[in-house]
């Protein structure tokens, strides 16, 4: 496993520990609130949606969990400590486009240009059905989700990542046992286009910033980095993992998920009240081959302060349950097939062929 896996276990706790050392509070503290398209860079501009997506019919934004999730309660629970609990989904960069299905939906080429993982499909009317008709870049044929990001640019060049990008899915809450597979057609944004330098430095999601050689915690891009041949630019950022339990999307398509908060009078990480229901934390672990001369790299979306990424859940449902269960709620450390190399007796979740056996 990786470097950053054993550097961040899924309960956050570590986490919590590191962002209180650099000045920036618990991760367990609410969700920011959204930000608006203010002075954070005059360069890039938001533009307004004037669509809605087809799995919205009345337009106003929500989109309903079917069935919704009635009845929970954050779990209080503290089971025995595993100090690991997540697997990866290992995914590949499958096509660029000015897209983006969630923000704006059925609007091709209205969107600043992203990099697209996961499923080979995506782009501006992407819905649920048409992504779970899709195919995938993901060693596990099952997960059809889609994946995406501002591309990166270094002048006029597109820099992709190369090969399968980690995915994490983890617990972002103390009782791991109580995390359950995300809702078909669930979807959200993580991170903001427009926020600011601070917000992004202070975002709940943020965890080392940009990376290059022995550089971290770099809100803009560092202006150089050792031009070697191991040396690319990285970035690792968290996403929300506590849901409302109705709502597969929101008008803001952040107000429906929610991260962990400190449970009072102890070090623990559970959901909110109003965002009872515990999902996987999905973090991306990116990889860009740049490095030496710095001074031209830019996000399509802006600087490198403007990072975002948005995720469309349209996984096997049986494949995701599978995982979840096994390593999550299992408290292993599983590659992309279940495995945890140092729990071989626990086995795969899934066969060699990364589909369910």
């Amino acid at each position: 496993m990786s470097r950053s896996s054993k550097i961040l276990p899924g309960v956050l706790i570590t986490s919590a520990l590191l962002l209180t050392s650099i000045g920036l509070g618990t991760v367990g503290a609410a969700s920011a609130p959204r930000t608006t398209a203010t002075a954070a860079h005059p360069g890039h501009v938001m533009a307004v949606s004037t669509a809605s997506s087809p799995e919205d019919p009345d337009g106003d934004g929500y989109i309903r969990a079917n069935p919704p999730v009635t009845g929970a309660t954050p779990s209080t629970q503290d089971p025995p400590h595993r100090y690991f609990h997540e697997f990866q989904a290992n995914c590949s960069v499958s096509h660029t486009r000015p897209d983006d299905p969630i923000v704006y939906p059925q609007q091709p080429g209205k969107s600043h240009d992203h990099t697209f993982m996961g499923n080979t499909t995506t782009n501006a009317g992407s819905t649920t059905a048409s992504l779970s008709a899709g195919g995938t870049t993901c060693k596990a044929p099952g997960d059809l989700s889609g994946y995406w990001m501002p591309t990166l640019y270094n002048g006029d060049r597109q820099i992709l990542p190369v090969g399968p990008q980690v995915i994490y899915y983890k617990a972002g809450v103390t009782d791991y046992t109580s995390v359950r597979p995300f809702p078909k057609g669930l979807r959200f944004v993580v991170g903001n286009p427009m926020q600011t330098a601070d917000e992004f430095r202070r975002h709940r999601g943020f965890v080392e910033g940009w990376e290059c050689g022995d550089s971290y915690f770099n809100t803009e891009f560092p202006a150089s980095c050792p031009d070697r041949a191991d040396v690319q630019l990285n970035i690792r950022f968290q996403a929300p993992s506590c849901w409302d339990g109705t709502y597969l999307d929101t008008p803001d398509h952040k107000s429906h998920m929610a991260y962990p908060v400190v449970k009072p009078g102890t070090n623990d990480n559970m959901c909110p009240a109003d965002h009872p229901v515990a999902l996987p934390m999905i973090e991306f672990k990116m990889a860009f081959p740049v490095n030496g001369d710095m001074s031209q790299v830019r996000l399509a979306s802006g600087p490198g302060h403007s990072f975002h990424y948005d995720f469309f859940n349209a996984w096997d449902d049986r494949t995701l349950k599978a995982l979840v269960d096994h390593c999550i709620v299992g408290g292993l450390q599983c590659d992309a097939r279940g495995y945890d190399q140092t729990h071989p007796e626990a086995g795969a979740a899934l066969n060699t062929d990364y589909r369910l056996p």
